[in-house]
């Protein structure tokens, strides 16, 4: 019986070194706030999920036909975003929805068309897919549809997406791609509070439905002094965070981090400078930013959580090949997710983390 218990006490001491050990490899990268605000003024320090809360408060304040609505949403919601703002505004234009994601875009398609300004939450971007149908077949074709008679561009869809450190296969996917394929869409990812706030109202007074995807790792990762007025950055430009001579590494989202990371990482060890790129809007997006950049430096490296096969940087890879082909000093590089599953305890491994790009601009600068 001792021997048995012994036993028990060490597996259950490894059991808890392991999930130590993975919630310290759960944040994969270094946060870089932004420094350069885009309006002057006063500022306020706030991370993610407050920008994006005040966000929605500056628009339920000024527009007296915004509506937000959601699973959970009354309260705050799962990550807190929308906290407070029922208490202000009322039941009547913050409330809950039935666990129904297809019955939320179709309500919200339908608020948009009425003329009321929709933001809908679904809890995760996971669960976007039942929705799916609504927004591509329905908010996406109804301007055209209607020959410009009518549209629900007032639609805004937001989305926790991406990896979160423990999510799973259920909790921590980057759909962005899917609905890039869809014309009438706009797509859009921010990387911070400041692009956050300025990127969701610019999203939410759009004549285009909008799916704003919310890296949710990102909500609580740090703060910025955030402008307090109001504020929007415009849709489908990219914005270059560092500039340098030797490649181009582009990416969105939580991966803009990664990538400026790597990017010191490079200047210290290599002696070589690189310009970042976050593109922001994934539809459209701004080609000929990037397409400059990879002009001067002649290689590029893309990095995505997303799977590799038909993530999103596959399509800017065609557009830089066919763009800056005689530029070009090595074949254009992808660190993305893997073609399988999102793991749980294997995230880790899974995720584009510093040391796969590092590893690939090298072999773009050894080329």
């Amino acid at each position: 019986m001792t021997s048995l218990s012994t036993k028990s006490i060490v597996f259950h001491k490894l059991i808890r070194n392991v999930n130590n050990y993975a919630k310290r490899m759960s944040s994969h990268f270094i946060y870089y706030p932004d420094k350069e605000r885009p309006v002057d003024g006063e500022t306020t320090k706030m991370n993610m999920m407050q920008a994006i809360n005040n966000a929605m408060d500056i628009t339920l304040k000024n527009d007296p036909t915004a509506v937000l609505f959601g699973e959970d949403v009354a309260f705050g919601g799962v990550f807190r975003c929308a906290l407070g703002l029922q208490e202000k505004y009322g039941k009547d234009r913050v409330f809950n929805t039935p666990l129904c994601e297809q019955g939320i875009a179709g309500f919200g398609i339908g608020l948009a068309t009425a003329g009321a300004t929709a933001i809908a939450e679904i809890q995760f971007a996971d669960y976007i897919f039942p929705a799916f149908d609504q927004i591509v077949n329905e908010a996406a074709k109804a301007r055209y549809r209607s020959g410009g008679e009518y549209d629900s561009g007032a639609l805004t869809v937001r989305a926790p997406c991406s990896a979160v450190g423990h999510g799973g296969l259920y909790h921590s996917q980057s759909p962005e791609a899917f609905f890039a394929h869809v014309p009438g869409l706009r797509v859009v990812v921010p990387r911070g509070p400041i692009a956050a706030k300025g990127l969701l109202l610019a999203c939410i007074r759009e004549r285009d439905p909008c799916v704003f995807l919310e890296p949710k790792i990102l909500y609580r990762s740090a703060a910025e002094e955030v402008p307090v007025e109001d504020y929007t950055l415009p849709l489908g430009k990219a914005q270059t965070l560092r500039v340098g001579a030797a490649a181009t590494l582009v990416g969105w989202g939580t991966q803009v981090h990664v990538l400026l990371e790597v990017a010191d990482m490079a200047r210290d060890k290599l002696g070589v400078t690189c310009d970042v790129i976050d593109l922001q809007s994934i539809l459209p997006w701004d080609e000929e930013t990037v397409c400059n950049s990879v002009k001067k430096t002649g290689r590029c490296l893309i990095s995505h959580e997303a799977p590799l096969t038909s993530g999103f940087g596959a399509e800017l890879a065609a557009t830089v090949q066919e763009e800056c082909f005689l530029h070009l000093e090595a074949p254009i590089a992808r660190v993305t997710g893997w073609d399988a599953p999102f793991p749980h305890v294997f995230e880790p491994f899974y995720l584009p983390d510093k040391w796969r790009c590092y590893q690939a601009l090298i072999q773009l600068i050894n080329y």
